[in-house]
């Protein structure tokens, strides 16, 4: 097979604070066929998205290439001037991104979006690029295609957003798309529907195409090859089914070994005494948007949920996104008072706001955020952060809070020297470690994990589990761990609450979940969760009733 690209000893480098260079890429080699797919793969900071924008003759600010050369059908990328770059992008290569809300403008309808690349490069006519337009949202299985272009970008969901960036993509019938971790924001079925259509589209036109991911299990659905990274360096370079069933590098065996969490097994009771649930959700109900005249606000997100969480246990809450998994957490913290229902903390009823709630319930109750980015004050050193809660809750010296610190640093695994450090000077999973930190301050009973590992790497994610859990043992915490990743919760929870349309459907165990007999949308999530299989998607396909489950939703 004939090479399309052809990437010899890669190197690039950054410009450090301290006005020095580093190697952030270094000698990095490896070619892809025309018609292949290759996923680069990696925990952040191994320098996937990297090694992926200089196909496009790019790099971040800071960074430059240094050495070695990126041949696209012959040609240096890394030596090309700007103006012969500008003509290349959009129509030999294309680009859809992590987020594709920033990549669309909200003043624009999507279908001026969508052609605006084929209009730039004056590849066609504007009538033949709607038209090019609407066969590629028939192609990627979007909704309405005939009408969707005619809307805003906030008037379609984020997976259909996602899909839509894929048509403004490849538009340009460019020979070469990147796909830079497309689907790593979404629910596990909205992934699903995104995976399908990208998978569908590549194979049946015969693209090639750069996947960048750090979900192991999702790359394998759709490369034919992965090149796994590491510190900016290749590890490993084999076939989909070589990587996932052979892995020959160790740092490959500790990807591959981190998307199997063993399922957290039932906890005993070490006494018999029946105790009052530590906490409990009755009949709790909350929105958004203006009251109404009935007392109730404009949107509902969460109906009427009941859930109850025993001394020592994990809830984990999962559903697809906009199924009201947060917002039923916001309402118990106090966040976002509930219309209506009762949340009892040890027998005791909380006030519905947390500004009405005493300091003892708030200190009992914490919650860890999504992301750590915005949970952190980025103008406040470490000590700061976690001196505030320590000042709040707890009558302590300076002296007593500065031991108290290094100790919840000690508890989380971090070195007591970033004390003195940003959140910006943190890698993500560090923050996340502090955001833990910060909610142990208090020294809770309960914490409320909000979605905390899925904006982070596979590997890191595990190693934040492998945390809750020991924190867990060692203080007796108890968890609502809120989820769309499956694997996650049945890694860290006794129970699960499976929520729909604002409702919770049904709570069960673990391994009960997605069994026969059980609720129809369970099995559906259930299935949806990728396999390190590469035939797991095809055989989804397969399934006609979940092919019909999907079309309902």
């Amino acid at each position: 097979m004939t090479n399309l690209v052809e990437i010899r000893n890669l190197r690039v480098q950054a410009k450090t604070d301290a006005d020095r260079t580093v190697d952030i890429i270094r000698d990095v080699s490896f070619d892809i066929a025309e018609g292949e797919i290759v996923a680069l793969i990696g925990e952040s900071g191994s320098g996937k998205t990297t090694i992926a924008l200089t196909l496009m003759g790019h790099t971040r600010p800071g960074c430059r290439i240094s050495g070695g050369s990126v041949l696209l059908g012959g040609r240096d990328m890394a030596a090309l001037p700007q103006k012969a770059l500008a003509r290349l992008r959009g129509t030999e290569v294309a680009y859809v991104p992590q987020s594709a809300a920033a990549a669309f403008n909200p003043a624009q309808t999507i279908m001026d979006q969508v052609i605006e690349i084929v209009r730039i490069h004056g590849l066609m006519s504007t009538e033949a690029a709607r038209a090019k337009a609407l066969s590629l949202f028939r192609a990627l299985a979007l909704p309405d295609p005939d009408g969707i272009g005619a809307r805003y970008p906030h008037q379609v969901s984020g997976g259909q957003l996602q899909r839509l960036s894929a048509a403004m993509a490849l538009i340009g019938d460019p020979r070469l798309v990147i796909f830079d971790e497309p689907t790593t924001a979404l629910d596990v079925t909205t992934q699903i529907e995104v995976l399908r259509a990208f998978k569908s589209v590549m194979k049946t036109g015969g693209l090639t195409g750069v996947y960048v991911s750090h979900d192991l299990a999702v790359v394998a659905q759709i490369a034919d090859r992965i090149v796994v990274l590491k510190g900016g360096e290749v590890q490993e370079i084999g076939t989909t089914a070589q990587i996932l069933e052979h892995p020959a590098h160790p740092y490959t065996q500790q990807l591959v070994a981190a998307f199997k969490p063993a399922t957290r097994s039932k906890t005993v009771a070490v006494d018999t005494v029946k105790r009052q649930p530590l906490l409990e959700v009755r009949t709790l109900s909350a929105g958004y948007g203006p009251i109404q005249p009935n007392g109730r606000p404009l949107a509902m997100a969460v109906n009427a949920v009941d859930i109850t969480l025993e001394h020592g246990q994990n809830l984990g809450i999962i559903g697809e996104s906009g199924c009201g998994k947060s917002t039923l957490a916001r309402a118990i913290a106090g966040i976002l008072p509930p219309t209506d229902g009762h949340i009892l903390l040890d027998g005791r009823e909380l006030a519905p706001s947390a500004r009405n709630r005493q300091r003892e319930d708030l200190r009992k109750l914490q919650i860890v955020f999504q992301f750590a980015d915005a949970a952190l004050n980025p103008s406040k050193s470490i000590d700061d952060i976690l001196a505030r809660p320590l000042g709040f809750y707890h009558s302590m010296s300076k002296r007593d809070r500065d031991q108290r610190i290094d100790q919840l640093l000690d508890m989380v695994h971090l070195p007591r020297t970033v004390k003195f450090r940003r959140p910006s000077e943190l890698s993500g999973g560090q923050k996340q470690r502090i955001n833990l930190a910060r909610a142990l301050a208090a020294d809770p009973k309960v914490i409320l994990c909000d979605e905390i590992t899925s904006a982070l790497d596979t590997v890191v994610a595990a190693a934040i589990i492998d945390l809750l859990k020991e924190l867990q043992r060692e203080l007796g915490l108890s968890y609502i761990f809120i989820s769309h990743d499956l694997s996650v919760v049945q890694a860290i929870c006794d129970e699960i609450a499976v929520m729909y349309a604002g409702e919770k459907i049904e709570q069960i165990e673990p391994a009960a979940f997605g069994a026969a007999g059980g609720h129809p949308y369970s099995r559906l999530l259930h299935s949806s969760v990728p396999q390190l299989n590469p035939c797991w998607l095809d055989a989804l396909e397969q399934d006609p009733e979940l092919v019909n489950a999907f079309s309902k939703r």
